[in-house]
């Protein structure tokens, strides 16, 4: 069984969007983009590159894949993970575009749901789920993903679209491994286990 891993960046309050530049996603008036990189470090790069490693594929939403895809096919080709993005498979989950472009991408027929089920029972490594924040959170609605990768950085921006927003199901997690950079991100991987206790002091 492939499994579905959720990579993210998040800000300390849990903002995910835009953290690649301030043009990247300016929806609902978001005036934060591009606040990873002055809080982001050299460990950050190998942990994410590290991500990668057990997976071969991605799967996208739209507008994430429409960033992905105006970019890494013409990105510096001396930089390793140039090669490692363009040449993974895409899936691409939407319900507007009708063909995908980039290279060894794939658009998703029918129920993204369903799609889902059943790329986790086909052969093959692990699949990322990267960015693609409306996906992850119907992922996370239907108990399809496996694990969440996570780089939480030492900013608050106050505002933006979060990956656990408000009605994420409540769940208990796992620490896989958790470590501090030396600039100061939390760089956690977590599974699922269930239903979260509660109890009182």
């Amino acid at each position: 069984m492939r499994k579905i891993i959720v990579c993210t960046f998040l800000t300390l309050d849990g903002v995910m969007q835009a953290p690649g530049g301030p043009d990247e996603d300016a929806q609902n008036g978001f005036a934060h983009g591009g606040w990873q990189k002055p809080v982001s470090d050299d460990e950050v790069g190998a942990a994410v590159s590290g991500w990668y490693e057990s997976s071969d594929a991605m799967l996208l939403g739209r507008k994430t894949y429409e960033i992905f895809a105006s970019y890494w096919p013409t990105a510096d080709p001396g930089d390793p993970f140039t090669e490692r993005m363009n040449g993974m498979r895409k899936y691409v989950a939407s319900g507007t575009l009708t063909s995908v472009e980039w290279q060894n991408s794939t658009l998703l027929e029918g129920d993204t749901v369903d799609a889902v089920r059943k790329l986790k029972t086909s052969d093959g490594g692990d699949i990322n789920v990267v960015g693609s924040g409306d996906l992850a959170q119907t992922l996370m609605q239907h108990d399809l993903v496996d694990e969440y990768r996570l780089t939480i950085h030492p900013v608050i921006i106050g505002t933006g679209k979060r990956l656990f927003a408000d009605g994420a199901v409540p769940t208990a997690l796992e620490p896989v491994s958790v470590s501090t950079t030396k600039g100061g991100t939390i760089v956690g991987v977590y599974r699922p286990t269930g239903k979260p206790g509660y109890d009182s002091y």
